[in-house]
């Protein structure tokens, strides 16, 4: 019996890596009905993750908390196995705001710290936090507060929030968070290698999306690294130039200091949770995607790290994308033989979002058949 692995990653903008990891293996079934196939949606650590817990055995659990500015927003998080999985932007992303030069500098993280405290309450043992997509580049001062560290500036007064006050602060008092905390420790998922600070760092490299202008990265970049130098003055380690600080506008500076947090592999950390490991062993073929395939692809993203077991199992894979912008020699280099972009069997980019399930369906059984006649 065929055995065939499906592992995507979501599909943004259009369905969740479990309704694509469900499309893909419609077509499958429709080439190899007789095909054990075995469905396991993943993520790195980005937008649709707890969804992908959630499907994996998790529970979700929704609370409303303060957003990157100043109105409540809907949040979630999952519990899974003892450990609560936060994803920063559910609390303080991108999506909640129109990204312009006073949002850049006034987005902040404390209704992240508001998810962790849930987590806390509701008996967590561990805490993993995701930092993609965020508003904020205020490097998780936002974050800790509302865990009750002190974010101070010379007379004793909180700095408020947003990373744009952080030029003020003048010192942290971290003890009231860390005793909150007490023993349960804490995982930053990331596969992201920014700085904190400098031409790489949080500001320069992610604040443009953010609507920070030159000035607003200049302002931003400065207030950072005023807040590592009080870190590092409360007893910190100097998260300064630690690779993958920058994530999250720096939310994870703040994690690895404040929390003592590790930093550990996005991908990896979610896809030990997914069952792909083991359902690797043995397999025929294995199908991955995302919505966009480019040169980020190749950077401790979803399908990357799918190629990378799928050569380790020695099975033949087959991507399925919305667009594909690698060549045919950077396809080859990830064990891929064979492919299809839904954007080439739609009159349109829109038509092929809204379509896609129908369209994935299609592809994955083209290519599933083509693999089959070999």
């Amino acid at each position: 019996m065929t055995r065939v692995v499906i592992a995507p990653d979501k599909f943004k903008g259009s369905l969740t890596a479990v309704e694509v990891a469900e499309a893909i293996a419609l077509g499958v079934r429709d080439v190899l009905p007789d095909a054990e196939v075995a469905a396991c949606p993943v993520a790195d650590g980005g937008e649709g993750t707890l969804e992908v817990l959630e499907n994996a055995g998790g529970t979700m659990v929704r609370l409303p908390v303060l957003g990157p500015l100043e109105e409540q927003v809907e949040a979630r998080y999952v519990l899974l196995e003892g450990a609560a999985y936060i994803e920063s932007a559910r609390a303080c992303g991108i999506e909640f705001v129109t990204p312009g030069p006073e949002v850049a500098l006034a987005a902040h993280t404390w209704g992240v710290g508001e998810l962790l405290a849930d987590a806390l309450s509701r008996g967590a043992q561990r805490l993993v936090l995701t930092v993609g997509g965020t508003a904020s580049t205020d490097g998780g001062a936002g974050m800790l507060a509302a865990l009750g560290a002190g974010v101070v500036d010379p007379f004793g007064s909180p700095v408020g929030l947003g990373g744009g006050s952080l030029a003020r602060v003048a010192r942290v008092e971290l003890d009231p968070a860390r005793e909150r905390l007490g023993t349960v420790p804490v995982a930053v998922a990331t596969d992201v290698t920014n700085p904190l600070l400098g031409e790489n760092g949080a500001a320069a490299v992610f604040g443009p999306q953010k609507g920070a202008g030159p000035d607003d990265v200049t302002t931003l970049d400065a207030a950072l690294a005023r807040w590592a130098e009080v870190l590092v003055n409360a007893g910190t380690r100097d998260v300064s130039d630690v690779p993958g600080a920058g994530a999250g506008g720096g939310i994870a500076a703040g994690a690895i200091a404040g929390l003592g947090a590790s930093v550990e592999s996005g991908f990896d950390l979610i896809a030990s949770l997914t069952g792909v490991d083991s359902a690797l062993a043995g397999a025929d073929l294995v199908i991955t995607g995302e919505g966009a395939l480019d040169e980020q692809s190749l950077s401790g993203k979803a399908p990357a790290g799918i190629a990378a077991r799928a050569s380790r199992a020695e099975a033949p894979l087959l991507v399925l994308a919305g667009q594909i912008r690698l060549d045919a020699a950077a396809l080859a280099g990830l064990g891929v033989v064979g492919s299809s972009a839904l954007i080439d069997h739609a009159p349109s980019v829109d038509y092929a979002r809204t379509h896609a399930a129908a369209l994935l369906r299609t592809q994955a059984g083209a290519l599933v058949r083509e693999w089959a006649g070999r």
